[in-house]
């Protein structure tokens, strides 16, 4: 299955979009304009999350209740700890990141009134035991504390740009673009910008069938995944129905007994529980009828929207399809037709949904 190609521009839009948590914007401005063409309703609602309702066709004598379906707007990236006499920030991570997930690189810092530019450092290579920072680096056990962000800025001229305690650092945009490898697309934060693109298409397509559609049908774009599931727990909370699926990455790794292809990952567990097993194997059945051989997995280290919420009793059911994905929080790489293949399996699942 190769990738539409009309799917790849928006892909690359959403990858250059800057999203850390809690300040999501750029990226939620492009879902909103994507998502508002075939919904019957779309909204932000106060916790930052894009939401886009389809009806359904709700004259039959027995309807199912609605699904939310659930894809994340932000990213892994940096806060400002504290500012240093010289201007050198010090960062720690916001959400699930360390400094090797990144390297050493440009980086965009999100100012109160201006963005400017940063490099993220661990500090020289040519230094000796004597430098603790520099020995961290020579031995591979870099933590936060070795981390540093050269912004050439006095701290006055930072206070004018509006960068504090609290600030968001990422990646530069000039780090930002997709990287073709073969038959695969590469970049940073393919997590979760690929996922968004197949919720994205499931709704485009959705749309144009909603007259077979028997519930209504959330698409819900979270905030703060990363760090707390904060936006998806709120919409849960607000929204209706009582099944919820997370739009996701799955990792490729030899534990999980996991492939990189276009088969949809079925996740039937994470650390935070067991997903509910009607939701797993209507997800499973309609890769099937796409011609999918979908792959369970048991993702240990692992967490998503969909299992935040269950576990937090908010959602009655919830279950997690995902992209097949090459280094999950770093330089990621899904091949072509994947996000395609994901996205048709949602269409099967939301056009075949039944009660449990």
């Amino acid at each position: 299955m190769q990738s539409n190609p009309s799917t790849l521009p928006l892909l690359e839009e959403l990858l250059m979009a800057r999203g850390p948590g809690g300040q999501e914007h750029e990226v939620r401005d492009i879902c909103l304009r994507e998502l508002e063409p075939h919904c019957d309703e779309t909204w932000v609602d106060p916790a930052g999350n894009v939401i886009g309702l389809i009806k359904g066709n709700l004259s039959g004598a027995e309807t199912n209740s609605p699904v939310r379906i659930m894809a994340h707007l932000d990213e892994i990236a940096m806060l400002v700890k504290r500012i240093e006499p010289d201007g050198t920030l010090r960062v720690v991570s916001l959400g699930g990141a360390n400094p090797i997930n990144f390297g050493v690189c440009p980086v965009d810092i999100l100012g109160d009134r201006d963005f400017i530019p940063g490099v993220l450092s661990f500090g020289s290579m040519h230094s000796t035991g004597e430098t603790h920072q520099g020995a961290d680096v020579l031995s591979g056990n870099v933590n936060w504390g070795d981390v540093h962000v050269i912004t050439r800025c006095s701290g006055e001229q930072l206070q004018t740009h509006g960068v504090r305690p609290g600030t968001r650092v990422v990646l530069s945009q000039h780090w930002r673009r997709p990287f073709r490898v073969g038959d695969a697309i590469a970049a940073h934060f393919l997590d979760d910008r690929a996922p968004m693109v197949a919720s994205l298409q499931a709704a485009t397509l959705l749309g144009s069938r909603r007259e077979t559609l028997t519930h209504d049908v959330y698409f819900v774009f979270t905030t703060q995944e990363e760090e707390s599931n904060a936006g998806a727990l709120y919409a849960a909370s607000h929204l209706p129905g009582d099944a919820t699926v997370a739009v996701e990455v799955g990792p490729v790794v030899a534990e999980y007994a996991t492939r990189l292809g276009v088969d949809p990952i079925i996740n039937t567990g994470d650390k935070n529980g067991c997903y509910h097993r009607g939701i797993v194997d209507q997800l499973y059945q309609a890769g099937r009828r796409c011609g999918l051989t979908p792959q369970f997995a048991l993702l240990a280290d692992f967490a998503s929207d969909a299992s935040a919420i269950m576990s937090s009793g908010v959602s009655a059911q919830g279950g997690c399809i995902a992209i097949p994905t090459e280094n999950t929080h770093g330089y990621e790489l899904i091949v072509d037709g994947s996000i395609e293949a994901c996205a048709g399996t949602l269409l099967e699942f939301l056009l075949n949904r039944t009660k449990d």
